[in-house]
């Protein structure tokens, strides 16, 4: 079993150790509302969770047929438009902020700093606003197969 859980959804999980002794784990310091058919949000997300070495970090895909926007007070276009994310405490943040916050949760928060210091913070909020907005092209820009008008389909995976 492994010595650390990730849950999406922040609930306590159980982590058992090799004696059968079982300990619980409070749930994720943050949680990523992503699109898994986004191929850059994805590779994201996948980076960060591999750098999460003390499971501070939690990722739940938007795309997932059992997603419920509504469960974070948000609607299905909102949380499409932007990424979002939710804290411990249950606030949820978006764009740049959502960005900040889960490098942070991963222990790689001093990578994005910068983008929260005055001038940066407008030109990084500005810059992260146009790639939102312009994410799905870009997508098949990058020779990203299956992606339609508004979103790319799920790369199968092996």
């Amino acid at each position: 079993m492994p010595d650390r859980c990730r849950l999406a959804l922040g609930m306590d999980c159980i982590l058992w150790s090799g004696s059968g002794e079982h300990h619980r784990m409070a749930g994720p310091e943050f949680t990523l509302l992503y699109d898994s058919q986004c191929p850059f949000c994805r590779l994201e997300v996948d980076w960060l969770l591999r750098r999460d070495r003390s499971g501070r970090l939690a990722a739940r895909d938007i795309a997932a047929a059992d997603f419920d926007p509504a469960a974070y007070g948000l609607t299905k276009d909102r949380v499409h438009a932007r990424l979002h994310g939710v804290d411990a405490a249950g606030q949820v943040v978006e764009g740049m902020a959502a960005i900040r916050a889960a490098w942070r949760a991963a222990g790689v928060g001093w990578v994005m700093a910068p983008t929260g210091w005055p001038v940066q913070r407008w030109l990084a909020d500005l810059g992260y606003l146009l790639f939102a907005r312009y994410r799905v092209p870009l997508g098949r820009l990058f020779g990203r197969p299956g992606c339609d008008a508004d979103r790319c389909a799920p790369r199968p995976r092996s």
